[in-house]
């Protein structure tokens, strides 16, 4: 029996799908921005090589994600080969883009390295404008207008980002905003860059940009959203956002990308899809093959408890859980494993019970009484018990280690040898 079966009983959950509990913007599709190959790259000790690169990008295009950021040309003569790579691949459904700074010497390598879509991004807060930038609001405002016109005289797509958007003043992003919309830009994106908002305030904030915006311009510009997550909030926010208006969310796999990361792409596609109804044109049933594929290709174990794509997603061990489970899946998973690439899966220890153990004898036509059935379930908890935690704890301490040195950066004595080699000096510790 799947979810669509269960709408006749009344369930508190199908309020989920209720018209009238529906916010007022919620939109009916939206399309997935993926920003695993940049953002997610910059996962501290992260890095690519270009054929995987091309062999996630392609998983993505099967999969129906509408937008991939492939990578930073302006960085170095490597990533903007990656683009170009990517870019000649012709997917059939995702749009290439690749990131620009509102530079347009940044500009024009994206478009040169054969980028559909380029984002161009310049922060307006005040504490970027002085810090970071050192540039006045006038001068910024005057940065973006060129930019922007720049990019859309060479024909590509042209979204504009504001970096740290909810740390400026919702007038000020609304002038910033205009300025890129009557320069030309095609889309605005809003930014979270450190992840600071609660879902409440991200509404507020989208809500106003959204209203201000349509009054100023007097036309409806899509709204795009990209959420860290140093709160653990930014799946949350990705949807308080959507619930505004949004139609283009920024994700990255599995939460990848720069110190906690970014809204997962499977939290935020299986949430829409599942809780909200709304369409997102993704081949969910590939998430994990995806997931997997990119943990892989990062050097970076999907952590067990992860939402949709960790190992324990779909695990049981619980006695009274795993004869639920045996009776009906759904009564403690909230979709089908199938939905996502996954399969239910049980574990045997410390918490299993007589269930389970029935079930597996009959799987392989093996007879057993309920006392022999009771004495095995005994002695499976015994041998978990005795397993010898001090050596466990080793062993772990030792994996991580291991994982931590395999992963690619440079250590500290790596890097100031270089310096001596280039500068002849050393550190005076």
């Amino acid at each position: 029996m799947l979810l669509d079966e269960l709408e006749a009983d009344g369930l508190i959950v199908n309020f989920n799908k209720v018209p009238q509990t529906k916010p007022k913007h919620l939109p009916k599709e939206v399309l997935i921005w993926d920003e695993t190959l940049r953002d997610g790259e910059q996962t501290p000790g992260t890095s690519l090589l270009i054929d995987e690169k091309i062999q996630i990008a392609k998983i993505m295009d099967e999969m129906g994600i509408a937008i991939i950021n492939v990578g930073f040309p302006a960085v170095s003569k490597d990533e903007q080969e990656v683009v170009r790579r990517i870019a000649a691949e012709g997917f059939k459904q995702a749009k290439i883009c690749a990131p620009a700074r509102a530079i347009k010497s940044d500009i024009d390598v994206a478009i040169q390295s054969g980028a559909e879509e380029v984002p161009i991004f310049i922060a307006f807060s005040n504490l970027h404008l002085k810090f970071k930038l050192k540039k006045t609001p006038e001068e910024a405002l005057a940065i973006v207008t060129d930019c922007v016109e720049y990019a859309k005289k060479h024909g590509v797509i042209v979204d504009f980002v504001t970096e740290d958007t909810s740390r400026t003043s919702i007038e000020n992003t609304v002038k910033i905003f205009k300025t890129a919309i009557e320069a030309g830009a095609d889309r605005v994106v809003i930014t979270d860059t450190v992840g600071f908002l609660r879902p409440e305030s991200m509404r507020y904030l989208v809500s106003q940009i959204r209203d201000r915006l349509h009054d100023e311009v007097k036309k409806k510009v899509p709204l795009s959203i990209h959420n860290h997550n140093d709160f653990g909030l930014a799946t949350a926010t990705t949807l308080a956002a959507i619930e505004e208006g949004v139609t283009v969310p920024h994700v990255c796999v599995a939460g990848f990308g720069e110190r906690a990361g970014n809204a997962p792409l499977e939290e935020v596609v299986m949430a829409l899809e599942f809780l909200y109804d709304v369409r997102t044109g993704i081949k969910t049933e590939r998430i994990q093959e995806l997931a997997d594929l990119v943990s892989q290709s990062f050097a970076i174990l999907l952590p067990v408890h992860k939402a949709i794509t960790g190992e324990n997603a779909f695990s049981h061990e619980a006695g009274i859980h795993v004869h639920g489970i045996l009776s009906h899946r759904l009564t403690y998973e909230p979709i089908p494993a199938e939905t996502v690439g996954r399969k239910t899966e049980f574990y045997m220890g410390k918490h299993t019970g007589s269930q389970i153990v029935k079930t597996k004898l009959e799987q392989e036509n093996i007879e057993a009484t309920d006392e022999q059935i009771k004495q095995i379930v005994l002695q499976v908890k015994e041998t978990h018990k005795l397993r010898d935690k001090v050596e466990m704890l080793r062993q772990l301490q030792s994996a991580a280690e291991l994982l931590r040195e395999t992963r690619l950066g440079l250590k500290e004595d790596e890097f100031w040898n270089i310096v001596n080699a280039v500068t002849g000096k050393k550190p005076k510790k």
